[in-house]
C-alpha cells in the first residue's frame, strides 16, 4: 500500500493526548520512551488536514440531490416531480468542523501551556480549516456550538454554547486575522513533509486565510452590505496579498492509494455517489458560451459515431432524441458520415430539460423514460445507451471504473485507480468574488472586468488541471474504438474564445454584469455543490425569464415551497444539549423541526423550510428573483 507522506503521521497522531503533554523528560521517567504519548502540534495539523473534507462521499450521495435540483443547476434524471421540495436523508454536514477544531484547540492549548510560540503557524493552519467548515456547516444549519465547543479537556465544558450566525462571522474574521498574523511571524517554524496543502510555505497560507475573509463577506452582504464591502476592500489592500494565481490554490489530494474500509473518503470513495443529469438550460449556456468546462463537469452521453451507425443498422435511428440525430450528418446511403454542429466532443454534451412531471408527460418520455428505448442487440449481446451527459463521478470519487460506449461483446474499460484531487478555494472563486464586491460598490483597485476576466479564466484551468490530475474519461485518450472520438483536453485559443462570446463578455448594466458574475460563481461551483446552493441561495441567480440561463417557475409549485436550509431534527429531552438547542432553535425561529424524513410535512404550496430562514438568508431574495 502506497500511502502519501501524510499518513504517515497519521498512526503518530491517533494517539497524542489532545489538550495534555508529558512534562517530564524521557530520561526521568523508568519507561520505554515509546510508550509516552506527547502532544505534537506538527502532526496534528496533519491529522487535521487527512480529517478536513466538506466534499465526502455522504455530500455526494444524500446532498448534492437537494442542492442541485432546489438551485436548478441540474436535472434529476427520473426528472422534477412534486416531492423535489420535500427533503429526506442526508449526510456530512452540521458537525464537520468539529473534527477540525479539536485539533486546533489542543494544539492552542499545548503552546499557552508551553509557551511555545514558534509552533503557532501550525495553530494558524488549523484554525483556518475551521473557519472554513464553520461556514460550511452553519450554511445549512444556521447557529453552531463553536467558540466553546471542543473545550473539554482544558476548560471542562460539557454544554457548550451555541454562537448565532451574526457572531459565527465576527468570530471567524477576527481569528483569520489572528491566523494572518501568525503566518507572518519570523520565528514560526514550518514543516513542508507535514503540510499536505502547501509544503509548511505561510505565505500561501496568509493569503487562503486572508481570501476566506470573501466567502465571509459574500454570506454576510444580504445583512450587511456596508461591512461586506469593507472587508472585500480590506482583502484586496492587504500587505499578504490574496489568492490570485494558479499556484494559490487550495486544491490537492491526500493519499496515492488506500486498501479502504473507513479510510476511503479520504482517498475519493469505496461507495457509491450520485450522477445528477445535466441540465438543459446550464447546457446550452455553456454551450453557447463555448465554455470547455462542460467537458470536465459532465461526461460525454454514450451516442459515439460507432453507436450511432448501431442504431442505423438496427433500423432504430429515428428512436434516438433530436438532439443527437440534429448533429449527425449522414452519407447518400443513410449511413453514418461525421458529426456536424460544433463536432466532437461538443456534440456529445446533451442535457435533461427542466420541466415539472415530465417522466409522465408523453413528449418528454425519451428524456426519462429511457429505459429500453436505446438498447442494441448486437451478436446476441444487449446493451443500453444513455443518450443524456451526467456529472462525471471521476471528479468526486478516485476508484471509479468506466465502460466505453461499444457494440455487441466488446468491453473496453478504464479500470485504473487514482489520487482523488479536489479543490477547496481557488483564486477564480476569490477574482469572482471581487468582480461582484466591485459592481456592488466596494473600493478596489482594479476594475470589475480585470477581477472577472482572471477568475473565469483560472476557473477554466482549474478544471482542466482536475481532469487531468483525475484522469477522468476522454483525457488524454480516445481508447481506440470509435474513429471519430475527440479527446477531451483543453485546446490552444479555447479560453479566449470563450471571454469572445456574448454569454461571457462583461457588458451591459450593473445588473447585466452582475448576473454573469453571478453565472460564472455558480458553474466554478460545480463540484462545491453547496456553494453553488449558497451561491443561487443569497444571489437570486439564476433569474426567472433569463436570457443567459433562466430559472423556471413551475406551474404547479410554488417558489416558497424550495427549500432554503436543510431540516433539523428535534432534540431528544435525554440529550444534555436539550434545552441548549430548544432555546436556539426558537431564537432562529426554526419551528418545525423533524427526525429525518420531510416527506410528510412540506407541500407544493409552501414550506418551513423556506420561511424560517438561517440569519444569513434572511434578507436574501426569493429563488429566481434577485434583487439588482
Amino acid at each position: 500500500m502506497k500511502l502519501n507522506k501524510l499518513y504517515y503521521v497519521v498512526a503518530l497522531a491517533s494517539v497524542l493526548a489532545l489538550g495534555t503533554s508529558c512534562a517530564d523528560d524521557y530520561q526521568k521517567l523508568n519507561q520505554d520512551p515509546a510508550n509516552v504519548t506527547v502532544t505534537d502540534p506538527k502532526a496534528l495539523m496533519s491529522q487535521a488536514i487527512l480529517t478536513f473534507q466538506p466534499n465526502d462521499y455522504l455530500i455526494w450521495w444524500y446532498n448534492v440531490n437537494y442542492y442541485t435540483r432546489w438551485d436548478q443547476m441540474s436535472t434529476p434524471t427520473g426528472g422534477f416531480g412534486d416531492s423535489f421540495t420535500e427533503q429526506a436523508e442526508n449526510g456530512g454536514q452540521g458537525s464537520q468542523y468539529i473534527g477540525v477544531l479539536k485539533y486546533r484547540n489542543a494544539i492552542k492549548s499545548y503552546i499557552d501551556a508551553n509557551n511555545e510560540e514558534t509552533l503557532r503557524g501550525y495553530e494558524a493552519a488549523c484554525t483556518v480549516l475551521s473557519v472554513y467548515l464553520g461556514m460550511f456547516d452553519s450554511d445549512m444549519y444556521g447557529a453552531i456550538p463553536y467558540t466553546e465547543a471542543c473545550h473539554y479537556a482544558d476548560l471542562g465544558i460539557l454544554t457548550p454554547k451555541y454562537d448565532t450566525v451574526e457572531e459565527l462571522y465576527n468570530t471567524f474574521l477576527t481569528e483569520l486575522d489572528q491566523a494572518i498574523s501568525y503566518f507572518t511571524r519570523s520565528d514560526v517554524e514550518s514543516s513542508p513533509a507535514l503540510d499536505q496543502v502547501y509544503a509548511g510555505d505561510w505565505k500561501k497560507w496568509a493569503k487562503l486565510a486572508n481570501s476566506l475573509k470573501l466567502r465571509v463577506a459574500a454570506r454576510l452582504y444580504n445583512n450587511n452590505p456596508s461591512k461586506a464591502l469593507s472587508i472585500a476592500s480590506e482583502v484586496a489592500s492587504a500587505s499578504v496579498g490574496y489568492m490570485d494565481s494558479l499556484d494559490d490554490d487550495m486544491k490537492f489530494n491526500k493519499a496515492q492509494s488506500t486498501n479502504g474500509g473507513d479510510q476511503d473518503y479520504v482517498y475519493g470513495t469505496g461507495n457509491g455517489i450520485q450522477t445528477p443529469g445535466a441540465s438543459a438550460n446550464v447546457l446550452k449556456f455553456m454551450m453557447d458560451s463555448k465554455d470547455p468546462r462542460i467537458r470536465f463537469i459532465y461526461t460525454k452521453n454514450a451516442m459515439n459515431s460507432t453507436v450511432v451507425q448501431g442504431f442505423i443498422d438496427a433500423g432504430k435511428y429515428d428512436v434516438l432524441p433530436d438532439e443527437v440525430k440534429q448533429n449527425v450528418v449522414l452519407d447518400k446511403n443513410g449511413n453514418f458520415d461525421h458529426w456536424g454542429g460544433m463536432g466532437e466532443p461538443w456534440v456529445r454534451y446533451i442535457g435533461l430539460p427542466v420541466v415539472m412531471n415530465g417522466s409522465i408527460k408523453p413528449e418528454y418520455a425519451k428524456y426519462f423514460n429511457y429505459g429500453t428505448n436505446y438498447q442494441l442487440n448486437v451478436d446476441g449481446t444487449n446493451k443500453n445507451y444513455y443518450p443524456f451527459s451526467v456529472q462525471t463521478t471521476e471528479q468526486k470519487k478516485g476508484r471509479d471504473d468506466y465502460t466505453v460506449p461499444t457494440l455487441g461483446s466488446t468491453v473496453i474499460q478504464d479500470t485504473e485507480d487514482n489520487p482523488l484531487y479536489i479543490m477547496y478555494l481557488t483564486a477564480a472563486e476569490v477574482n469572482l468574488y471581487l468582480a461582484e464586491f466591485k459592481l456592488l460598490g466596494a473600493n478596489l483597485p482594479q476594475s470589475a472586468e480585470y477581477y472577472y476576466d482572471r477568475g473565469v479564466r483560472f476557473s477554466v484551468q482549474d478544471y482542466d488541471w482536475l481532469a487531468a490530475k483525475n484522469k477522468i474519461p476522454y483525457y488524454g485518450t480516445t481508447y481506440g474504438y470509435d474513429p471519430n472520438e475527440v479527446e477531451i483536453d483543453l485546446k490552444d485559443g479555447e479560453i479566449d474564445a470563450m471571454m469572445a462570446t456574448d454569454n461571457i463578455k462583461l457588458t451591459g448594466s450593473t445588473s447585466e454584469q452582475l448576473e454573469k458574475v453571478y453565472l460564472q460563481q455558480l458553474i466554478h461551483f460545480s463540484l462545491l455543490p453547496e456553494d453553488q446552493y449558497v451561491t443561487a441561495r443569497r444571489s437570486g441567480y439564476p433569474k426567472i425569464g433569463s436570457k443567459l440561463l433562466p430559472f423556471v417557475k413551475f406551474d404547479d409549485v410554488s417558489l416558497t415551497a424550495i427549500p432554503r436550509r436543510f431540516e433539523i431534527a428535534s432534540p431528544d429531552p435525554t440529550d444534555v444539549m436539550y434545552e441548549i438547542k430548544t432555546a436556539i432553535y426558537k431564537a432562529q425561529g426554526f419551528n418545525t423541526l423533524g427526525s429525518g424524513n420531510s416527506g410528510s410535512t412540506y407541500n407544493i404550496t409552501g414550506s418551513p423550510l423556506n420561511t424560517e430562514r438561517v440569519w444569513q438568508d434572511l434578507n436574501a431574495p426569493q429563488w429566481g428573483t434577485p434583487n439588482n
